[in-house]
């Protein structure tokens, strides 16, 4: 059974890559002077990890079922610890890239071994809650990220600058390694399935030329290279489904089982999932080039802005089972009309207010929107696990993870391409109120696919 010191040890694990996924945003200026790095090759420090992340995601949950979870997760922590270090060392540009893309493979390694031994090693309302402290930490990491790159880009610990938000990693995940060696239970399918070498290959190339050219697309000034990888996109993908659904027509175990789609929970949330993400990295990415480039705000005082969101998100996620057994999924709704409101307080401000906002017109806002996305995320979660079979844990949180993990790095491309394209031909205000509204129609699409999810709840 998993322990509570043992369930501290994987949401550690989770948090990590989620937090380094966006603790990059505020070091971006710092690292650019440092390195002489120039926007597409930035985009390219963000990016290399979120690809990476995403394309082996999957494949990592099925390492996990195959050879053990609580391997993986250990072998993940301690490649994420060196391949941070080797970020925070990085010389050059092309250097930190490098890492950056073996820093995502390691939390792809990692990541989804938490919610498979959780899945596995829980029951009933042990796990009601687990599930629930996984969404809280996810939630929180995401803001966490940025809050804490803020503070220690300011801080300019013993002259390291921008280094320290991947040094920083290092002491954690040996923390973790010592951790997870005494408090993690070891679990695996019980029936295996050898990895699927061309799913795998086809999902990696489908993923690549949909985020690689949307990412680096407006930074690179959309060259020949970009088109042709989108246009490649619908074929790659196309072709992964038919080979998917092929093998398991078969009575072999793809790695992505189009028959897992059959379970009605975990197709509703994850279709819910995808918008949400996607808005949510998008708007992680504009507030704080906005906050940062636009208003001149420090490093801090633009994380400090970000507080009442992770504040309200987390008070929310430990409510959310208590609200959930009497409301069911109906609180999923309600989360995100509160989102609604608060992407719609958050515009109308920077509408009204630009140049002038500040951290306290803001905070009602965010406050709002963070207590929506609270009551979202974490039940969210358990809805799309809800009906996976325990020898089935290790995939299904690979798709789920890795679903959200693709929407977050598509909201970074496709909002935050669409902000920085319409600040540089005319007001950053405006850019800002205008991506926050397209946010907002993504906000109204999880409000209204919320509505089909099942009443209850496991």
């Amino acid at each position: 059974m998993l322990g509570s010191l043992g369930l501290f040890t994987l949401l550690l694990g989770a948090a990590l890559p989620l937090i380094d996924f966006f603790i990059v945003n505020v070091a971006l200026p710092t690292i650019d002077h440092d390195l002489a790095a120039g926007p597409a090759m930035l985009e390219l420090v963000v990016a290399g990890y979120g690809l990476s992340y995403a394309v082996l995601l999957v494949l990592g949950g099925r390492l996990g079922d195959l050879f053990g979870r609580r391997r993986l997760f250990l072998a993940g922590m301690a490649a994420f610890g060196a391949t941070s270090l080797a970020c925070g060392l990085a010389p050059d540009a092309w250097t930190l890239v490098g890492a950056r893309v073996a820093q995502g493979a390691s939390a792809a390694l990692m990541l989804p071994q938490v919610l498979a031994t959780i899945h596995s090693s829980t029951t009933g309302a042990r796990r009601a809650k687990a599930l629930s402290l996984y969404g809280a930490t996810a939630g929180l990491a995401m803001v966490a990220g940025q809050i804490l790159g803020g503070v220690l880009v300011a801080a300019d610990l013993a002259g390291s600058g921008w280094r320290a938000i991947f040094l920083v990693n290092v002491p954690v995940a040996v923390a973790g390694v010592l951790l997870a060696v005494r408090t993690v239970p070891e679990t695996r399918s019980e029936r295996p399935a050898p990895v699927d070498v061309l799913g795998t290959l086809l999902l990696a190339l489908a993923l690549i030329t949909l985020l690689a050219p949307l990412t680096e697309g407006r930074a690179a000034g959309w060259p020949l290279w970009t088109w042709l990888a989108l246009g490649v996109f619908p074929f790659a993908a196309g072709a992964f489904w038919w080979v998917e659904l092929r093998a398991d027509r078969k009575g072999r175990t793809p790695l992505v089982p189009p028959s897992l789609l059959g379970l009605v929970s975990l197709r509703r949330g994850l279709a819910l999932v995808l918008p949400f993400s996607i808005g949510f990295g998008g708007f992680m990415f504009v507030i704080a080039v906005a906050l940062q480039q636009g208003l001149g705000m420090g490093a801090v005082v633009s994380g400090l802005a970000l507080v009442p969101m992770a504040v309200a998100f987390f008070g929310a996620s430990l409510a959310g089972p208590r609200l959930v057994r009497r409301w069911g999924t109906r609180i999923v709704t309600a989360g995100g009309l509160l989102q609604a409101l608060g992407i719609a307080l958050l515009a109308a401000v920077s509408w009204r207010s630009w140049p002038d906002l500040s951290v306290w017109s803001l905070l009602p806002g965010m406050a709002v929107a963070g207590l929506g996305q609270g009551l979202q995320l974490p039940v969210l979660f358990r809805v799309v696990l809800s009906e996976v079979p325990g020898d089935r844990a290790g995939v299904g949180s690979g798709v789920m993870v890795t679903t959200q993990q693709s929407a977050l790095a598509l909201g970074v491309a496709t909002l935050g391409s669409l902000f920085l394209s319409l600040s540089a031909s005319g007001s950053m205000g405006t850019a800002l109120t205008t991506t926050l509204l397209v946010q907002l129609g993504a906000v109204v699409l999880t409000v209204l696919l919320s509505l089909r999810l099942p009443r209850t709840v496991s």
